[in-house]
Order: structure tokens, then sequence, then C-alpha cells
């Protein structure tokens, strides 16, 4: 089989299209793979480095510089053919795209030269280049139901869930005593997605000063470029353990009592996969407010306690965890929901899915 994948970036984009590729991996020995990405995003290193074969394409965002943009159609255009002749000679069985901008001109002209087509949409509300693509998509794959409602479309749709929730569930569990926690209280873990979040440690930071008479432990992960900053004339007590980056973060989750997150698609696949009660801050700083709608999804079924980000104070923040903490019963009906939605095997759906389209 031949498959043609693009995605780009973010890691909220390219994470599941890794767990995509992995699924396929498993069940096709003959498997021949192709990315195609940006020429200038993180992709473009990130996966030449894992071996697999990339094809770059110049294409920028719109953004509202009416220059720029006249510049993009142009280059559109340009990645339009480029993508052409790239299927042509490659001649993939389907061509699988994961989301971002880069998504367009390579959904669109393996539509166009009548190839196989799937999309994945990883957040309640689906982000522009989805939903201008989706009328070249034979499949769509959604992470939550709300999604379908903003889909016109001939093709199928079809729930998916989100791949990275079942990668989540292979990794190893870090060890309490490795990271200078104590095995024997309760612990809080903060995670503010993989670059971290500026306006999230500032909230966060009086609070995590005034833990010292408390019976549970902070690990609080500040994104490698915050960390300096936040350490700067500070002080915690022995108790809050800062990181700038945890590598394998699903580890930490696993022995974590309690996470405080952002509401980024993949993170969420994770807490709901490993049924980690959960309180979710939804950067306000995202295109269609899509993180609050992630998360609100979720706070209508029970699995998770929403609160945004401008109600945050020292004050109310220590309140709403502690209350959670103290409140088993409240958890345990979280993790409860957590079970009912968690869809363990997204990617095999996605693959299954894929390969019954390919024999049509």
């Amino acid at each position: 089989m031949k498959i043609i994948v693009t995605a780009g970036g973010t890691m909220g984009h390219i994470n599941p299209a890794l767990a995509i590729i992995e699924e396929f991996q498993k069940h096709e020995q003959n498997l021949e793979i192709l990315y195609i990405g940006t020429h200038n995003r993180m992709e473009k290193e990130l996966i030449p480095s894992l071996n697999i074969p990339y094809e770059s394409i110049m294409i920028y965002g719109f953004t509202k510089n009416i220059f720029l943009d006249i510049k993009n159609i142009f280059c559109i255009n340009k990645a339009l053919q480029k993508c052409r002749n790239i299927m042509q000679q490659f001649q993939p069985d389907v061509v699988i795209g994961v989301g971002g901008y880069v998504t367009y001109p390579v959904i669109k002209a393996a539509h166009e030269l009548k190839i196989k087509t799937f999309i994945h949409e990883q957040n309640s509300i689906p982000g522009k280049s989805n939903k201008i693509i989706a009328k070249y998509a034979d499949i769509i794959g959604i992470t939550f139901l709300k999604s379908k409602e903003y889909f016109k479309t001939t093709g199928k749709i079809i729930y998916t869930g989100h791949p990275c929730g079942a990668k989540a569930k292979t990794i190893k569990k870090k060890d309490k005593r490795e990271l200078g926690i104590s095995p024997n209280k309760p612990l809080v873990t903060f995670v503010a997605g993989s670059l971290g979040s500026d306006s999230l440690n500032n909230k966060v930071k009086n609070y995590l000063t005034k833990l010292a008479d408390k019976s549970y432990e902070v690990c609080y992960i500040t994104g490698n470029m915050h960390y300096q900053e936040f350490m700067k004339k500070s002080q915690f007590p022995q108790n809050v353990h800062i990181f700038p980056y945890i590598e394998q973060l699903p580890g930490l989750l696993k022995i974590s009592d309690l996470v405080i997150s952002r509401a980024g698609a993949a993170s969420l696949a994770e807490i709901v996969a490993l049924e980690v009660p959960a309180l979710i801050i939804p950067s306000p700083n995202v295109a269609n407010n899509h993180q609050f709608y992630n998360a609100k999804e979720l706070e209508d079924k029970g699995c998770i306690k929403l609160l945004e980000e401008n109600k945050i104070t020292s004050t109310s923040l220590a309140t709403t965890i502690e209350d959670l903490l103290n409140d088993s019963r409240k958890r345990a009906h979280m993790k409860a929901c957590m079970q009912k939605e968690n869809v363990i095997d997204s990617a095999k759906i996605i693959y299954d899915t894929i390969k019954e389209e390919i024999k049509n």
C-alpha cells in the first residue's frame, strides 16, 4: 500500500498524523509512506528525522496583509502543481490530511486526480482548512461529535476519536522519586501545552508560592521558553516542583491524582484515555475559541471541570483544586464518564475505514 500523509504547523496536527502512520505500519508489511509538509514549519525537521520520506511545499497561512495574501495565492497554485506531479509519480492509494493550512493543496490535488482522500478533525469546531477541503474528502474523521454539524459534504463522516489517546496508554509510568516528588502524597500536575503559556504562568505563580502547608504535591511545567523567566526572583515551597518540560508526558499523567491542563485536542485525548480527573483551563488565544468548546463538550458529559482563565485568582484556583482533591466521588464520576467517552482504538478505526474505502 502507498499513502501520502499531510499535516503541519503544530504538534497538535503532527502527533495524530504520526499515530495514524504508526497504525498503518502495524498492518501493512509493504507500506510506502510519503509525507508532504511546509518548507518552514516544525514538521520539516521532525519528519525526516523519523526516517519518513518528506516533500515540502511553499505555502503560508492567510493574514490580513493584502500583499502577503496575494503572494500566498501564487504559492498555493505552485504548491497544487507540485502536489499533482508528486502524486502522479508516487501513485498513492490514499491521501490523508490531519490539519493545518498545508493540507489544502495536497487534498485538492488528490481529489482532482481522483485519488481517495481522508481528513481528520481534532477539535470540536473545525479549523478553516478542514472546512474548506471537506468537499474534497471521501471520508472525514471527527474527534468530537459536535464537529459533524460544521461539515457540509457529500463524503462520509465517521466518529473516530483522537489517535493520540491510545498511544498515551502505552507509555511507561514515571517514578515519583526520580522526579523528587513524595510518593506518599496526592500529586497535582499542571501542563499548558507543548510550548507552555505565559498568561497561565502569570496567573498560577502566586498560587504556587502559598502551598507550603498543603498536604499535596504540585508538579508545574512552564514550557521551555518560559522557564528562566518563571524562575526569576521566585521561591517555591518544597512540595512544588517546577520543570521546563517533561518527556513522555503521559507517563507523568499516569501518576497524577489531578491534572490542570489546556484544552488542546491531543491533551484532552490523553487525559480521557488515561482517565485522569481534570480541571481544564482553555486557552482564550486560539482560533474560534475552539479550546473552550473542546472542554465544554467534555464538561457537559461530566468528564472534566472547566475553569475559564479570566476567572482565575490564586484563591479561586486553590479552592477549586482542593475541592476536587477532597471529593473522591466527583473524581470517580469523572473517571467513569471518561471511560464511556474513551475511543481507545481511534487509529485502528481510521485504518480500517480507509482500507475499506480503498477496496470500493
